[in-house]
């Protein structure tokens, strides 16, 4: 689930300009169109006995006792699970004593289905809902499978401000998680700024006047690549971002307020 922080922020943050800031299409506000963008996520729970599993959720291989107390996961954070009910499990993330997100998983009466009712607490306190429908791919039994999802719902506005950084530079900032990502156009790392920003950073190359490549990376360990192109009215920006170790790229729509 940690990767679904990661899809969020570099969903607010990420964009690119030209030569000149003071030409720059890509300053101003920004909104995400849910309705033309798409977020395939998978994640792979494997029961190795014991009440214990181990969880992947695109960020590496977490493995804790579903037994609901807090247990040490990825980037600092503590990982917890716990049956509610035979078909319901609740995760939740913490970091620095504060919950980061909480999923409730509902698993279908055949077991080939289950749905995510997945929630992320900003640090404004406002809240991201999400609602996944994943699809059972391979073998597993209960909660333990490969999980791919098949539908998902974006039940929260999504916005982002980009503004100009040190000359010909553009700062991200997303206004719920109040992060900031700076970046140039000269090929290096640039650290993020703001909550849950420790250790990740950005470097951005430009491919033309509507067109860059970033690579994000956590502690200078690169985990996406972002394709990011603007439209020739300037009114739509779209970004494609390519996880590691992901098949399906996330295809991400703003459009200009």
């Amino acid at each position: 689930m940690l990767i679904r922080i990661l899809k969020i922020v570099q969903a607010v943050c990420l964009a690119t300009g030209i030569a000149s800031v003071a030409q720059s299409p890509f300053i101003g506000q920004w909104k995400l169109d849910s309705s033309r963008s798409r977020t395939p996520d998978e994640m792979k729970v494997q029961s190795v006995g014991g009440n214990k599993y181990i969880f992947n959720f695109g960020g590496g291989a977490e493995t804790i006792v579903a037994d609901g107390t807090d247990q040490p996961g990825l980037y600092g954070t503590l990982l917890s699970a716990k049956a509610e009910a035979p078909d319901t499990w609740i995760v939740v993330r913490k970091k620095d004593g504060r919950i980061m997100l909480r999923g409730t998983w509902k698993l279908s009466s055949d077991g080939n289905t289950l749905t995510d009712y997945y929630r992320e607490f900003a640090q404004d306190n406002s809240t991201i809902s999400l609602d996944y429908v994943y699809q059972r791919v391979g073998g597993g039994s209960g909660f333990a499978a490969d999980w791919q999802s098949i539908k998902e719902t974006n039940n929260s506005p999504v916005s982002m401000e980009v503004k100009a950084f040190e000359g010909e530079g553009l700062s991200f900032v997303n206004p719920g998680e109040k992060q900031t990502k700076n970046v140039k156009f000269d090929g290096k790392d640039y650290p993020m700024e703001g909550a849950n920003g420790q250790g990740a950073s950005a470097s951005a190359q430009r491919v033309d006047e509507h067109n860059v490549v970033i690579t994000d990376k956590y502690k200078e360990k690169a985990y996406a690549t972002e394709d990011v192109g603007l439209s020739a009215d300037a009114k739509t920006l779209t970004m494609t971002v390519h996880f590691t170790g992901r098949d399906k790229a996330n295809v991400l729509v703003f459009d200009r307020q």
